[in-house]
């Protein structure tokens, strides 16, 4: 019995890690009819650790909070700004300076409404059109690298257009060999949206997220504005911190809830088949209280590097060494690139099984290395997808900025107020699109981390979408065995 792991609270047998689970899939323990105990303590279960090196599953950790400085920095630091903010608006106000908020907010607030809709609506035609988007996703990266070498053509910018054009024939390159793993990602992708239609609950909760990252953005805007006309770098880059800090914690809160609800509908689908789930009682309890100091570290990283990359597009702007701060830009973007890559699979296991950041993101690393899969998490096809979804409702969105905001802004006295409105709206489209397609993206990722962890709980749990995966693996990847063994 020392080499069976616990998963979930229940005894799976590993003894013969070489076969497919899939030869089989009844040897797997059907879920009882009271559901899976999800997660006995870690000390309550020794042979767990030995399991977990070989890239088993792991227990869930004791309830005890994680990172707690972070979380503590978190709170603190929003005191600061919310009453700079109020200062800034009342001062505002008082001298007749500056732009009225009010006006803004009924503009702003129908941008935001119509957002919401856009990716509700978005939502349900996933559902409806996986294989579809998955293909027209791929097709819109190639087109999208043209048009960008177009652009620099246009500009008469020679040096980025011979970098376009080449990437645009990478592009190509890259769409003619992942073709054919594009029923995989699509598999991949009517998985979680299946978790997450038996899980709307897991929308509402980014409905409430998205709420606070609206108030959020209307707080930042009117404390922002003054900082910015005080044209100080420390001060700009202290406000774009707390802006990004912010966002990020709302948006990685969102992603461990998401990825806690679809592994226990993973491995125990009766306690994650209702739209206010235990599951999902459960993982918003534990994001928001245990784990909430390591999602505050690993948005604190990110808000510092965004921060960083905005100040530096600021002293752009003042045409302050400009070929300096190109080469500051490009080198943030890649650390920016590596820190949201290992966050993305960190929160899953932060969500699962209730580790801290860091152990989180060494456990997740470990498990792709154990079973070979580095060349499947590097295939984020599903990503286009969202990412096509996003751009085209915050080009909606800005649409609406512009058709609704234009005549406030200009009666301001704004300078380019259709260019403006039109930006304001993208952005709100962009932000609050991506909180609620994050549940999806949270749920892809979760279903890619569990297919590689229990492919035969799956197949046990769920045999049809378990066979639709299963088929689809074998067409993009007939050299990699199912089992990881």
């Amino acid at each position: 019995m020392s080499n069976i792991p616990i998963v979930q609270g229940v005894t799976v047998d590993h003894g013969k890690s070489n076969s497919d689970p899939y030869q089989n899939p009844m040897a797997v323990p059907m879920v009882p009819a009271g559901g899976y105990d999800y997660g006995q303590p870690a000390q309550a279960q020794p042979q767990q650790q030995q399991a977990a090196g070989n890239g088993m599953q792991h227990a869930k950790q004791p309830n005890q909070f994680r990172d707690v400085i972070w979380g503590i920095l978190f709170i603190v630091h929003l005191i600061p700004v919310a009453l700079y903010a109020i200062y800034s608006a009342s001062s505002q106000e008082g001298d007749g300076s500056g732009i009225s908020v009010a006006p803004h907010l009924y503009w702003i607030s129908i941008v935001a409404l119509v957002s919401v809709g856009l990716s509700s609506l978005s939502l349900d035609g996933m559902m409806r059109f996986a294989d579809t988007l998955v293909k027209a996703a791929l097709i819109f990266s190639v087109i999208s690298s043209l048009l960008m070498a177009i652009y620099c053509v246009m500009m008469g910018q020679t040096f980025f257009a011979v970098l376009g054009f080449m990437g645009f024939a990478v592009m190509i390159c890259y769409a003619k060999m992942v073709w054919h793993r594009l029923p995989f990602a699509a598999a991949n992708l009517r998985t979680a949206l299946t978790a997450v239609k038996l899980n709307m609950g897991l929308v509402l909760v980014a409905y409430v997220f998205m709420a606070l990252g609206f108030a959020w953005s209307i707080l930042f805007m009117v404390g922002f504005g003054s900082g910015l006309q005080q044209s100080s770098y420390p001060v700009i880059f202290a406000f774009f911190v707390s802006f990004y800090w912010v966002n990020q914690v709302l948006v990685y809160t969102v992603h461990v809830i998401c990825a806690g609800v679809v592994a226990t509908w993973w491995f125990a689908p009766v306690e994650a088949s209702s739209c206010f789930s235990s599951a999902l009682q459960d993982s918003s309890i534990r994001a928001c209280t245990y784990s909430f100091g390591s999602i505050c570290f690993g948005a604190f990283l990110v808000a510092i590097v965004k921060a960083l990359r905005m100040t530096l597009e600021y002293a752009r702007q003042q045409e302050d060494a400009q070929i300096l701060v190109c080469i500051l830009d490009c080198i943030l973007s890649c650390i920016q690139g590596m820190i949201e890559y290992l966050n993305k699979w960190a929160y899953i296991y932060v969500g699962m099984y209730g580790f801290g950041y860091l152990d989180a993101g060494r456990e997740v690393v470990n498990l792709f290395q154990a079973r070979g899969w580095n060349v499947i998490i590097t295939d984020d096809l599903v990503d286009n997808v969202l990412s096509m979804m996003s751009v085209g409702i915050g080009i909606v969105a800005g649409v609406v900025g512009l058709l609704v905001g234009k005549g406030t802004l200009a009666t301001e006295g704004v300078e380019n107020p259709g260019i403006i409105a039109f930006v304001i709206g993208f952005i709100i489209g962009m932000v609050l699109s991506n909180i609620v397609l994050g549940v999806v993206g949270s749920a892809v990722n979760t279903v890619i981390v569990c297919y590689c962890e229990a492919p035969a709980e799956f197949a046990a749990n769920h045999p049809q979408l378990s066979q639709e995966m299963r088929d689809a693996w074998v067409s993009g990847w007939p050299e990699l065995n199912l089992s990881g063994a």
